[in-house]
Formats: structure tokens, sequence, C-alpha cells
């Protein structure tokens, strides 16, 4: 209940600088997260749409618009949005990988692999070995394993990136179990956590 009503109240005071400044393109993004925070994805599509409309040099920054566009099920939109990300990002893991699961939700799992876009130099040990898991080059045994040796957020990025792996092979009772343990047991100060929490909302897997 805590949770819900910190995001209600940061919600207000987003409306509030809205009100005050409608020509803030950084608030229609800080209030976009909130509302996806909320489950509220079409309310984030818009602030993400209005941001985007006010400063059109952010386009490729906005990857918390592409998270949303996979909860709103517009896959190519989201593919898009990531494959754009990409092109000022290109060593982040977490671009490919929601780009692989748009395109593997829509066009299928092998379609997804065959078209996964090469990143490198990715920090995190973590998301090394899940951008091998979605290249098809390690076992989830892998990704857990390396999880399980950094930590809390180790543990938290493992099991949700295993639980999205498994959801568009319609392995829906591991997609679920990862993605619970992920949200429950592993709660890090990050917007993917609260995607976790999203994942669980609109699953109904509460």
């Amino acid at each position: 209940m805590f949770f819900s009503n910190s995001l209600e109240n940061q919600l207000q005071r987003w409306n509030e600088t809205i009100r005050n400044q409608p020509k803030n393109h950084n608030a229609y993004i800080r209030r976009g997260m909130v509302n996806f925070q909320l489950a509220k994805i079409d309310e984030s599509i818009q602030d993400f749409d209005m941001a985007e409309q006010l400063d059109i040099r952010i386009k490729a920054y906005l990857w918390q618009r592409g998270l949303s566009y996979y909860y709103a099920e517009r896959f190519a939109e989201g593919a898009q949005q990531f494959e754009i990300d990409l092109t000022v990002n290109a060593q982040d893991v977490e671009e490919t990988v929601w780009r692989y699961l748009c395109i593997a939700r829509s066009l299928g799992v092998e379609e997804a692999r065959n078209s996964l876009l090469t990143v490198k130099n990715d920090p995190r040990r973590i998301m090394q070995r899940v951008y091998d898991l979605y290249a098809g080059d390690c076992t989830p045994d892998d990704v857990l394993t390396v999880g399980q040796s950094q930590g809390e957020s180790g543990k938290f990025y493992s099991h949700l990136y295993l639980g999205l792996y498994y959801e568009p092979q319609n392995n829906l009772d591991l997609a679920q179990d990862y993605i619970v343990k992920a949200a429950d047991n592993y709660k890090i100060d990050d917007y993917m956590w609260n995607l976790a929490q999203v994942h669980k909302k609109l699953r109904s897997w509460i």
C-alpha cells in the first residue's frame, strides 16, 4: 500500500509540474515512468509521445517507451524503438534483448534469434551472460550461476531475463516462476524491478 501511495504521490507532483511547465519534456518522461510503474501503460506512452513532440532529439533515448510498447503489445513499434536506441547506446544488452522480445512475441523466437543485434562491452557480467542465452550460446543454469555471484542485482536480473526468455516460448510456468521470484525475492532500487512488478500485475500473477 505504501508503495502504491508513493507512486500516486509522485504522479500528483508531476501533474502539478506539467501544469506549471507544459513545455518541459523531461516532466512528461518522468510522469510517463510513474504511469508505467502504476501499470497505466497507455497513459505512459502518451506521456513519452508528448516528450518527443516537445523535443525530437530525445527519440533515441526513449527506451522507457519501448518497454511500454511491449506491454501494450505494440511489438513492431517496440522493436523499432529499441533499434533506434542502439544507435546511441550500442553497448547495452538490454536494448537488444528487448528488441528480441518484441520480435519473438510478434514473429516468433527463431526470427528473433536470427535477427539478434550484436552488442559488445556491456560492463555488467550478468547482462553479458543474458545476451549469450538469448543468442543460444549458453544455458539458463549458466545465467543463474553468474547471477548468484553478482549480489542482489545479479540475482534479480538473472531471474527477470530468464522469465522474459521463457514467455515467448509459451513456457508460462517457468516465466511466472522466474519473474515472480525476481519481483518478490530480489528487490533493487531500479526501474526494471518496477517492471517486474508491472509484469506480475498485468499477467495476474499476484
